[in-house]
């Protein structure tokens, strides 16, 4: 176990796990193997997969390239998380398959405000 910045532990298990699921669903994703209508999944990169307690569940937080219509992307993904969640089940061998929950990457905007802000302070 890990000792968290916010004191929680973290299980190494949870992260490989996470760190496995984020690695293919990034290949199923480039090789548009999910068949995601209405949307080019090449364009949508997952930046970071965090697993359940119970590693059950997997919240995958996406952003599409570029950044732009991100909530769409979302909703779209959620919509069809059952072919997405179909196609990881061919390539990960464990003993239960995570339900997948599709979130908008928001720590680009995040490091892009606190950028801003250091430069700001810098002209000061």
């Amino acid at each position: 176990m890990i000792k968290s910045v916010q004191g929680s532990n973290i299980n190494l298990r949870h992260l490989r796990v996470g760190e496995l699921v984020k690695q293919n669903l990034g290949q199923i994703f480039l090789r548009n193997e999910a068949k995601i209508p209405s949307l080019n999944t090449k364009m949508v990169t997952v930046t970071e997969v965090k697993m359940s307690s119970d590693l059950k569940s997997a919240r995958a937080y996406v952003i599409p390239l570029g950044g732009k219509e991100t909530k769409k992307t979302v909703n779209i993904l959620t919509e069809f998380s059952y072919l997405v969640r179909k196609a990881l089940s061919k390539k990960l061998d464990i003993k239960f398959l995570p339900r997948l929950y599709f979130v908008e990457d928001k720590s680009f905007d995040y490091a892009e405000r606190i950028e801003t802000l250091i430069k700001e302070n810098k002209k000061k």
